[in-house]
């Protein structure tokens, strides 16, 4: 079983993205993006025999890409990719919550059986990260490194320290980002969280 998880969110996607809700969009790294996935390259040297998974969108697989000097050395998980935001694919908060109050309302409630307007239930993605979340646990290789998106992250950290859902906000997970948790037995102790010192001189 695994011993540990090294979760990587992809690089930056450009000012053109910021602030906006990317989930299923197929949104290239930024020139900045790319120069924090070379910058992951040292921090992934070190890691011998890990087994590198990685979500099967544009942004994760050019993060794992760059990072790793090979295009093949990840295996794809579906389960990995984000959460499909539907018709506020591609907005912004203030744009979306003026245009639709009431249902920015029930999406703040963190109901599980909230539904992203022509997009993703709550409750289904919830219950797809807990699925890679037992195959990672479950996993012979000693670490699994997992190329992967802000929100999959949040929800994977919820998961193996036993916090509800809800709390999934209280995480803060930019860009190049990586965030480590120790695990014992399927149950996690997080000992990394958002750390961006290997880019911090980009």
């Amino acid at each position: 079983m695994a011993k540990r998880v090294i979760l990587i969110r992809h690089g930056d996607l450009g000012e053109g993205c910021r602030g906006r809700y990317i989930g299923r969009t197929e949104a290239p790294l930024s020139e900045n993006g790319m120069l924090q996935a070379v910058a992951l390259a040292g921090e992934l040297g070190r890691l011998k025999g890990a087994h590198l998974i990685c979500s099967p969108l544009l942004r994760t697989r050019q993060t794992a890409e760059i990072a790793l000097g090979a295009a093949d050395a990840c295996d794809i998980d579906a389960d990995l990719r984000e959460i499909d935001f539907g018709r506020w694919e591609g907005r912004g908060f203030t744009e979306i919550a003026a245009a639709d109050p009431a249902v920015v309302e029930r999406w703040a409630a963190l109901d599980g059986d909230f539904t992203f307007p022509g997009g993703e239930r709550v409750g289904d993605f919830s219950k797809r990260v807990g699925a890679v979340a037992g195959r990672i646990a479950a996993d012979p290789a000693e670490t699994v490194v997992a190329f992967t998106h802000g929100g999959v992250i949040r929800f994977l950290i919820c998961r193996f320290l036993g916090l509800e859902v809800r709390h999934y906000l209280l995480f803060d997970i930019r860009p190049g980002s990586l965030t480590e948790i120790g695990l014992e037995e399927g149950k996690g102790v997080l000992t990394r969280l958002n750390d961006r010192c290997h880019v911090e001189s980009i």
